[in-house]
C-alpha cells in the first residue's frame, strides 16, 4: 500500500531529522539521553532567553503546590547532567527538547511550540577559545551539508542549495558593513550574500551601543575578549531559505560563562542577585564542568532542507483558523 501524500510528508520529516541527528552526534561525539518538559521555579537552571519572555507555568499538587516551569531551552539543565554523568573532555550529550514560548512572533518561521537539539560537550578550562568555537560550528554544519546531500540523494525533486563552507563574522564587522541597517535587516544581507555564516559576539554591546541580539548572562559566554580582538565566544548559525527568500537562524551557540565571565554579564545586566540560586551557586564554586553547547532548531532545519514555506508544515503547532485558511490559499497544508 502506497503512502498518501501526507503521510509521505511526515515520512520526510522523520528521515530528515533521524539523518540530520545521526551525523550531529557522529561528529560531536555525543549521546542522546532523556530530558525534561518543565523545571522547577527558583533553581536559576530555565533558559530566561532575553530576559523578557514569560515562561508557562503550574503548581504540582504532590510538591506542596511549589511551582514549576515549562522549559525555555536546557541550557542550564545540560551543564548540570554534564556533571551528574561524569561525561569526559570532548564528548558531550543531545536532548530532543519540547519547549513553550509563547510569546514568540507570528510568522511563517516561528511556532509556539519550539523543538530543539539541545546539545553539550565538556572542554578543557584552556579551550575556551574562539578556535573551538568555529571548529564546533564547521562540525554542525558538516552534519547540515551531509544531510542535505542524503536528502537529495533520496528526494530527487529537493535541490541542495547550501554553499560548501560557512561564513564566519563578527556582529561588529557586520555592524560595520552595513552600518543604516538594524540587526536582523543585517542578518539578512549577510545570509543573502555569503549563503551561511555563523555571527560571532551576540549578546554584548556594539560601537552603536546596543547588542545585536538579546542573551541572557549565565550561559553564552558573549563578554571574553576573543583572539581576533573582539567581544564574544558564541553566535548564531543562520542560512539562506531560496524559497522563503530570507535568511533563517537555525541555532544559537557558544562557549558557556565560567566563574569570572558568570560574574562580569550579571553586573552587566544588572541581576546579580542570581548568585544565590542553585545553578549559579554550583557555578561560582566551580562545580561545574567547563562546556560549549547549544540548540538547533529541528523544525527550521526540516524547513530548509525539505524547502518548505511555513514551519506549520513539519510541526504541528497552534495556528488560527484564519491562518489556515489563508496559508490553504497559498497552497500550503498545516499539519
Amino acid at each position: 500500500m502506497g503512502y498518501s501524500k501526507l503521510l509521505e510528508e511526515e515520512n520526510k520529516i522523520t528521515y530528515v531529522k533521524e539523518c540530520f541527528e545521526r551525523e550531529l552526534c557522529k561528529n560531536l561525539g555525543l549521546v542522546k539521553i532523556s530530558s525534561p518538559i518543565a523545571l522547577l521555579e527558583g533553581t536559576g537552571i530555565n533558559d530566561d532567553l532575553n530576559g523578557i519572555e514569560r515562561p508557562v507555568s503550574f503548581s504540582i499538587k504532590a510538591l506542596g503546590e511549589r511551582k514549576a516551569q515549562i522549559v525555555h531551552s536546557l541550557a542550564k539543565w545540560k551543564r548540570i547532567r554534564l556533571a551528574q554523568l561524569q561525561v569526559a573532555p570532548g564528548e558531550g550529550v543531545v536532548a530532543d527538547m519540547r519547549a513553550l514560548r509563547p510569546e514568540e512572533n507570528d510568522t511563517h518561521i516561528h511556532s509556539v511550540l519550539v523543538d530543539q537539539w539541545d546539545w553539550e560537550q565538556r572542554i578543557e578550562r584552556s579551550s575556551r577559545t574562539l578556535s573551538l568555537l568555529k571548529e564546533r560550528v564547521r562540525m554542525i554544519y558538516a552534519a547540515l551539508k551531509e544531510s542535505e546531500r542524503q536528502v537529495a540523494l533520496r528526494y530527487g525533486d529537493i535541490e541542495p542549495s547550501l554553499p560548501e563552507e560557512i561564513t564566519f563574522i563578527h556582529s561588529q564587522e557586520l555592524l560595520d558593513l552595513y552600518p543604516n541597517l538594524d540587526a536582523k535587516e543585517r542578518e539578512q544581507m549577510g545570509a543573502k550574500k555569503w549563503g551561511a555564516l555563523f555571527i560571532i559576539g551576540i549578546g554584548g554591546k556594539l560601537s552603536n551601543g546596543e547588542p545585536h541580539d538579546g542573551r541572557a548572562p549565565d550561559y553564552d559566554d558573549w563578554s571574553t575578549l576573543n583572539q581576533e580582538g573582539y567581544w564574544g565566544l558564541n553566535g548564531d548559525i543562520i542560512v539562506w531559505h531560496p524559497v522563503l527568500n530570507m535568511g533563517i537562524e537555525l541555532s544559537s551557540m557558544g562557549v558557556r560563562v565560567d566563574k569570572e565571565s558568570l560574574l562580569r554579564q550579571l553586573d552587566i545586566k544588572g541581576c546579580r542577585e542570581r548568585e544565590s540560586l542553585y545553578f549559579h551557586k554550583l557555578l561560582l564554586e566551580e562545580a561545574l564542568p567547563q562546556s560549549i553547547g547549544g540548540g538547533i532548531g529541528q523544525s527550521r532545519v526540516v524547513m530548509t532542507l525539505l524547502k518548505k514555506r511555513h514551519i506549520g508544515e513539519v510541526q504541528v503547532g497552534i495556528w488560527s483558523a484564519e491562518q489556515r485558511s489563508k496559508l490553504a490559499q497559498e497552497g500550503i497544508t498545516l499539519l
